[in-house]
């Protein structure tokens, strides 16, 4: 997916081109995220979808949900997406860092007589 070491650094163009299909992905799997919560509130604790939506987006931004759950599924649907969020969480950090932290490594390992 990458270059390797003994390849030339990607122009600054392709750079940003790569940076923004990271982005891309990045965006999919949150709305994606946030489509599963929305769902999930929606049937198990039978919320609005504005509520399923402050809800879902609240887990997700990590900052917990705002309506307690009541039923036996909704708190086992909710404990479940709270520790999905917090793999997403995970995942939208290492997937936003890593071309850049590529990029680094890779100036960074670049010899002169390599170029």
């Amino acid at each position: 997916m990458y270059e390797s070491r003994h390849q030339r650094p990607l122009r600054r163009s392709a750079f940003l081109l790569r940076l923004l299909r990271h982005g891309l992905a990045i965006a999919l799997l949150l709305l994606l995220s946030l489509l599963l919560g929305i769902a999930g509130y929606e049937h198990f604790e039978h919320l609005s979808a504005v509520d399923a939506f402050l809800n879902a987006s609240m887990l997700l931004g990590g900052m917990g949900p705002v309506d307690a759950p009541h039923s036996t599924a909704g708190k086992l649907f909710a404990g479940c997406y709270a520790l999905y969020a917090g793999l997403v969480f995970l995942l939208t950090v290492a997937v936003m860092f890593t071309p850049l932290l590529h990029r680094l490594m890779h100036n960074f390992h670049w010899t002169e007589e390599q170029r």
